[in-house]
Formats: C-alpha cells, structure tokens, sequence
C-alpha cells in the first residue's frame, strides 16, 4: 500500500495545501502521463504539464527559469531566461528523449488552429537520468508518445510514484518518481494558489520534515567511508501559481524550488543536473497577441509581496519529492537492476508517528 506524505503525518511547513495537494489546484493547470514499462527493461515515459488549456503559442505564459547545478539538458532554457515566457506544453522524460520530446512539442504547435504560418518553435523540454532502470540507449520514447501524453493532460488528481517520466527514476537510493504538492495563501497575503510538480532522480542524505530518516535507515551519501550511494542524479522543480507575476518575480520564485530540494537531504552534487521552472496561470499577465503589441503594463505583485510565495514554493517543493518516493513502488528493470521503495513503516517509525488507512 503506497502512501502520501500527509497520511503519516507529515506535512511540512505552515501553509495549508489545496484540495488536491498536487499541482492542478492551480485553475487551468492540468497535466498528463505516458508510461512505458515494457518487457525487463523498458523503464521510461513521459509527463507534461500544460499552463493552460488555449493555444500556448499565440497565448503564451509568462515563465522564469533557474539552474541549480547544470550538469544536464533543459531544451528552451535559454529563450525562456531571454524573453520570459513558454509557448509550448512542459515536457519532462529522460536524457537520451529530449530530441523526441522537441520534436513531439514541435509538432503538436504546428498542428494547433492558428498556428498554420509558425516558422519557429520554442520547446521546453527538461530531463533525468532513468538508465540504471531503462534501456536508455534503446531511445523507447516517441515524439507520438509526447503527443500523446499531451492529450492525456487533465485535471484533477495527478498520479504520482513510478509514473510517466518517473517511471524509471530514484530517489536518495530507493525508488523515486513524480511527486506534487501545494500551497494556498491566506487571502489577507493574496489568497494565492502555488503548485509543485517534481521529477526526482537525485540523491543526498534524506530528510523528511527535519528527521534524519537517511541515516536512520543506513542509506545515504557518504555512508561508509565515501560510499558514493545517492550522491548524483537530476532533478526538475515545475511551480506553477495563479498569482499575476512578471517573469522577473517568477525568476525569483523558481530559484527557491532550491531551498525545498536542501531540506530533503540534496546538496546539488557535481554530477546532478538541478533545473526549477516557474510559470504564472493567471489569465491577465498571458502574452497574448494583442497584448504582446502593446506598450501598456502587465499586472505583478510586489517584490514586497513575494515572500510568502517564496515559503510557499519551499514547503511544496519539499512535500512533493516526499510524496514520489512514499508513491513509488519496488522497481526491476534493466540488468535485473531494482531500486526498492522506501518503507512506509520504517519512515514512520524514525517519524514516531503510523500510517493511516
């Protein structure tokens, strides 16, 4: 039986979640999984996160992008930091798919209405590594499934654990995954809603909710004179919020996705590609066409206004990879390799505290 973090108990932080705990309490946000896990080493997918259900292109949102340690591939990176905004659907699957992930957000924008006289296509695509698990090098993943997995964007309940680009990920050595979580502010701070979608394959010492559950369980880096258990890997932080923010501010938000990773246990290794990406839902800064010619202003909170959204996006950052490893389940793959779950009782345990249900 899987868990959240909530059902031990574990709820980090001060801000209450949303409804849902995951990134679709943010209205518009929806997002959608394809899983290939196939045969004894087929361990791989992908999962998309769309910022609204319009055409991205014509309409696009307004994005701040941040590299923790880039030791790894993120595909429209640079245009995003340059002009401040993503005109596609956010595509996350492995390393060796990033082309196929280019080429399936490519193609979907040229087919959208409107889109007939597009020359040039902004992609975002991020990655991790899941070749410990996948036959990586065999490049299983499509430009049809991309496609796919962008049809399948919904909203509601977002699966989680062993899932889409999570499919064949770890976590600080047991298996990992895709995780979320949210954040509401009070209205008296703005009453916004924040968003947290995680692809984890990195490592580190564990920490869940300042309890040394890592070490408690014998499993970390470092562990036995330099053991190198858990010290690399990749992980990418997508925020997503409805509250009207310049890409400036949303710049700032996404680099505290950081702060959510070191409370886990994470401390950026050389060999970790760390990549946050944060995006405003909210209709009235879109760039839409007609705005995009206009000299006027757009709508942003203050910088004054910003801290509780920064405390937001730290908590959820946190919650989310803590829910992608209690969501995920033992895995074998490739080579007969096998990443384990992380035991629920023993988690619970080091918390002092017993799973519900």
């Amino acid at each position: 039986m899987t868990h959240r973090a909530r059902d031990l108990g574990i709820a980090p932080g001060v801000l209450p979640p949303g409804p849902l705990n995951a990134i679709t309490d943010v209205a518009g946000v929806t997002v959608g999984h394809v899983t290939r896990h196939e045969g004894a080493a087929v361990r791989t997918g992908v999962t998309v996160i769309r910022p609204h259900q319009g055409n991205l292109f014509q309409d696009k949102t307004p994005a701040g992008f941040a590299s923790g340690n880039g030791f790894g591939k993120f595909a429209g990176s640079t245009q995003m930091e340059e002009l401040g905004e993503i005109e596609t659907p956010i595509i996350l699957t492995n390393t060796l798919s990033v082309a196929e992930g280019i080429a399936g957000a490519v193609e979907w924008t040229l087919l959208q209405p409107g889109n007939g006289r597009v020359m040039s296509v902004n992609a975002v695509v991020g990655e991790t590594n899941d070749g410990y698990l996948n036959d990586i090098r065999g490049r299983h993943v499509t430009a049809e499934d991309v496609m796919e997995a962008i049809a399948a964007c919904a909203p509601g309940p977002v699966a989680e654990g062993c899932v889409g680009a999570g499919t064949g990920t770890q976590a600080f050595g047991w298996k990992g995954g895709i995780g979320t979580a949210s954040r509401v502010l009070p209205a008296r701070l703005g009453g916004a809603v924040l968003g947290v979608l995680v692809q984890t394959n990195y490592g580190g010492i564990l920490t869940v909710d300042g309890a040394p559950v890592g070490r408690a369980l014998g499993r970390y880096y470092l562990k036995d004179e330099l053991d190198d258990r858990g010290g690399d890997g990749s992980v990418v932080v997508v925020i997503a919020t409805d509250a009207p923010l310049s890409d400036r501010n949303l710049t700032r938000l996404a680099r505290r996705a950081f702060l959510g990773l070191g409370r886990t246990g994470s401390a950026m290794s050389n060999g970790s590609g760390d990549y946050a990406l944060a995006f405003s839902a909210a209709e009235p800064v879109r760039r839409t066409k007609a705005r995009r010619k206009s000299a006027g202003p757009y709508p942003d909170w203050s910088n004054e206004a910003m801290s509780p959204l920064f405390q937001a996006a730290v908590e959820a950052t946190e919650e989310a990879v803590i829910n992608a490893m209690l969501q995920a389940r033992t895995t074998t793959g490739r080579d007969g390799h096998v990443l384990e779950a992380i035991p629920v009782e023993d988690v619970a345990r080091v918390m002092g505290r017993r799973p519900a249900g």
